[in-house]
């Protein structure tokens, strides 16, 4: 009869990605998350150009350092745009932190961007 012997398995845990953090968290120290967007454009036209040079002022004013923008051609990629149900452009897209939510425009609203991202308490 075979002897059964320990087997060392190495489990790797799940990586949780925390919730954004609330002023009451930041004044305690906690670390704040990092954020994954994506923002679906139609080529290089005026409307794109605006959109991404409003998101990155935004990433570079209130994320600085803890946010990954990935921007989306539809006209070269349009399976993931497909993926995403995206139906307008330019289409801002915050897959993390949760929720997931999408922001439809030029991103020049900042009041409305920075409450779509979670940056602002709501009033």
């Amino acid at each position: 009869m075979a002897q059964r012997g320990k087997k060392s398995e190495r489990v790797a845990k799940p990586r949780k990605h925390p919730e954004a953090v609330s002023p009451k968290q930041w004044e305690k120290g906690v670390e704040p998350q990092r954020y994954v967007l994506r923002l679906y454009v139609t080529g290089i036209n005026e409307r794109s150009v605006q959109a991404i040079n409003n998101m990155k002022v935004i990433c570079e004013e209130y994320l600085k350092d803890r946010y990954d923008l990935e921007i989306v051609d539809v006209y070269k990629h349009a399976v993931l745009a497909k993926g995403e149900q995206i139906l307008a452009v330019p289409t801002l897209v915050k897959k993390l932190p949760l929720p997931l939510r999408r922001i439809v425009g030029d991103l020049s609203q900042r009041e409305r961007v920075l409450l779509g991202l979670d940056l602002v308490p709501k009033k």
